[in-house]
């Protein structure tokens, strides 16, 4: 059992420490225990997805798609990058204020964000891990996910209570969080081997 508890934070881990930065960034921007659970919502729906995925993957074998394909999914946070760099938040906060009200476009948001920088990752190592395991085996991992998140959100919560951390954040945030999206959304189609594929169909 610990050992199996073990192998389920370290598959989680191990795909999902790049993300606490993300998660970071998203709670600098939270105002009210309300958003905040959203993030935490929107991080479970997108982990849930993901995590679905990967079950019917592991089951239809034959039909796993390219890694290529699921490289793809690095669009999203360069476009939502690209967006914030071109447009910015300061000059315009209502949107921003208006965005964050909205329990449904926050919750939502957090879940394309985790979809698209986990999205590659998570499918390549949760398709063979799940694939050798019990039915029994597979309840204790994803109980054991649901654990892990739960403390990636607190941690990433916490961190922005850092004064350094939150004063960093908050004179940069806007240049380091479209940094970062755009930085997660090349390395996603990098390492998923997008940019070859798509260079030699040219």
């Amino acid at each position: 059992m610990g050992q199996l508890i073990l192998s389920g934070a370290t598959a989680y881990i191990s795909t999902s420490i790049d993300y606490l930065i993300i998660l970071m960034l998203i709670f600098s921007r939270t105002k009210t225990c309300n958003q905040q659970l959203s993030v935490y919502i929107g991080d479970l729906l997108g982990t849930g997805i993901l995590v679905l995925s990967a079950l019917i993957l592991a089951t239809m074998l034959h039909f796993i798609p390219a890694e290529w394909v699921l490289g793809l999914l690095g669009l999203i946070p360069v476009i939502m990058g690209l967006k914030l760099l071109i447009s910015g938040e300061d000059d315009n906060d209502d949107v921003v204020h208006e965005t964050l009200a909205k329990r449904r476009g926050l919750v939502l948001n957090v879940a394309l964000i985790t979809i698209a920088t986990c999205g590659a990752d998570n499918i390549g190592i949760y398709v063979p891990f799940f694939v050798t395991l019990s039915n029994a085996a597979l309840i204790v991992v994803l109980i054991t996910f649901l654990v892990m998140l739960t403390l990636f959100c607190f941690v990433g919560y916490l961190l922005v209570k850092v004064p350094v951390v939150a004063a960093l954040l908050e004179k940069y945030g806007r240049w380091i969080t479209a940094t970062v999206y755009i930085l997660i959304g090349l390395y996603i189609m990098l390492e998923s081997g997008t940019f070859t594929k798509l260079f030699t169909l040219l």
